[in-house]
């Protein structure tokens, strides 16, 4: 399996490359991201065969159909890492909250985020290629409160690799936040950064791309990669986990092998909704795919208008911060699957210059073909909240933002899939707002809703409060490439 560029090719790079170069450099072209040539084939064969597969031989079998040049061994070790989680036999439970909807909980590894499900055999995977080369790596991350933990969990100390993680101070919640600056491996570095996500991401793909930080590092015998989901692996792992769950549908005799569903996505940086949407492309029986967002409802705007428009807005923060995100990159593949590369360096190069783009009629059908939005505020994600927990279910404030577009999108009477990208623990001062308690701080907030719901908090966020803080540096954006340069 080859991988190609989302903007075309500059003539500087090859016109494709293996999963391996696409993984380790994963900048392409004029600032592009890349891209398989082609899926696997998600027919009535494949899912019949996995019916009754434990979810690591449903992923094995899926990455050998991919084509990817990782040896099977490394495969099965990276895929051993959901082996730590929760329930080892089934890591990505389905739980029924209504008559035609599951939530899908991709949040029972290590770092209670959905993050987990990708980059635990991913950083396993990047980490042994390192190795296998005799290379060192800077691994970059910017986060807007998931990605962080997760690449910290899964990176440290793991030989070849160092890690400098970026967040937006004050833009996480405070679990988030405790989850990255509490952690002590020698290999990782983590900054807080004045500013929100997108200058983070930002700052993250301009050093991707910049000739002169490569060369800096090059000096000091470094490559350089990242850990978001400009990477595509991390958005391989994110596929799998949408294929498990309609077989858990059928599983539970819920539907017959074939019928069509609706998957509710919450999305920032749209990298799960890609991955469903490279499922449904691979064959999988996806009705549509709807996608819900905070008031930061740029996707919104850009699935139902066509208009991508950066001008007349900033991020305002949230309860449901992951979403605070303005600037989606995986937008960018959705319109390359779409549009091709020509038109995708347009509209991106458009976006740059102007901070916006429109989409021609033509281009707006095409996409809402496969993608439907709404969005949720605050308000009504609390009233989403106190009404499930009232039916004793307890979701957290991105799952809840899922709840409008699946009573309100859906124009056909199908199974429902809903993603929780996050356990209830990372946003407990909104879990009790939501139930009736006002409370800013999170260890009264945990305790409150883990009695008042009889939920249970995990023992790695209850330890996370007795933890010394291991890393104090905030900077400002233009400071970012000298303290990751300090850190090396």
């Amino acid at each position: 399996m080859q991988f190609i560029e989302t903007r075309g090719n500059d003539g500087s790079k090859p016109s494709s490359v293996p999963f391996s170069e696409a993984i380790l450099s994963p900048s392409a072209s004029f600032g592009g991201l890349y891209v398989p040539e082609k899926l696997p084939n998600i027919n009535n064969q494949f899912l019949e065969t996995h019916l009754t597969s434990h979810y690591k031989a449903l992923a094995l079998d899926f990455l050998t159909q991919f084509g990817i040049d990782i040896e099977q061994e490394v495969l099965k070790e990276a895929l051993s890492r959901y082996d730590a989680f929760d329930d080892a036999s089934n890591p990505v439970p389905l739980s029924k909250v209504e008559d035609d909807c599951f939530v899908s909980e991709l949040y029972h590894g290590p770092t209670r985020a959905f993050k987990d499900m990708a980059l635990q055999p991913f950083g396993y995977v990047l980490s042994k290629l390192a190795q296998k080369r005799g290379e060192n790596y800077l691994i970059m991350a910017a986060t807007s409160g998931d990605t962080g933990p997760a690449t910290l969990e899964t990176f440290k100390n793991q030989e070849g690799v160092q890690v400098a993680c970026l967040y937006p101070d004050g833009g996480t919640s405070d679990v988030q936040r405790l989850q990255m600056v509490t952690e002590d491996a020698k290999n990782l570095k983590v900054i807080g950064v004045h500013g929100n996500f997108d200058d983070t991401q930002n700052t993250l793909k301009k050093l991707l791309a910049s000739e002169e930080f490569k060369e800096e590092l090059a000096s000091r015998d470094i490559k350089l990669s990242a850990a978001n989901s400009v990477n595509f692996g991390r958005i391989i792992f994110q596929i799998i986990y949408h294929i498990h769950s309609y077989l858990e549908l059928v599983r539970k005799e819920e539907i017959a092998m074939g019928e069509k569903i609706y998957l509710v996505v919450p999305s920032g940086n749209f990298g799960n909704a890609l991955g469903a949407y490279y499922a449904k492309k691979a064959g999988l029986p996806i009705e549509k795919i709807l996608i819900s967002s905070n008031v930061n409802n740029i996707l919104t705007d850009w699935i139902n208008t066509g208009e991508y428009d950066l001008t007349t807005r900033s991020i305002v923060q949230t309860e449901s911060p992951a979403m605070d995100i303005l600037k989606s990159s995986n937008v960018e593949r959705i319109m390359f699957d779409k549009f091709g590369a020509a038109r995708t360096k347009e509209l991106m190069e458009a976006l740059e210059r102007d901070n916006k783009y429109s989409l021609t009629k033509d281009e707006l059908a095409r996409l809402r073909e496969d993608f439907d939005a709404s969005f949720s505020d605050d308000e009504e994600c609390e009233s989403v909240v106190g009404a499930y927990a009232q039916k004793e279910y307890i979701m957290d404030p991105h799952t809840a933002t899922c709840m409008k577009a699946y009573e309100t999108l859906r124009t056909k009477n199908l199974k429902t899939v809903v993603y929780s990208t996050a356990e209830w623990t990372k946003f407990s001062p909104a879990v009790a707002k939501a139930l009736g308690k006002d409370v800013t701080a999170d260890t009264e907030a945990l305790k409150w809703v883990s009695n008042t719901a009889n939920v249970s908090v995990p023992s790695m966020i209850e330890g996370l409060f007795s933890k010394p803080i291991a890393h104090t540096v905030i900077v400002e954006k233009e400071d970012i490439q000298g303290e990751m340069l300090n850190f090396l």
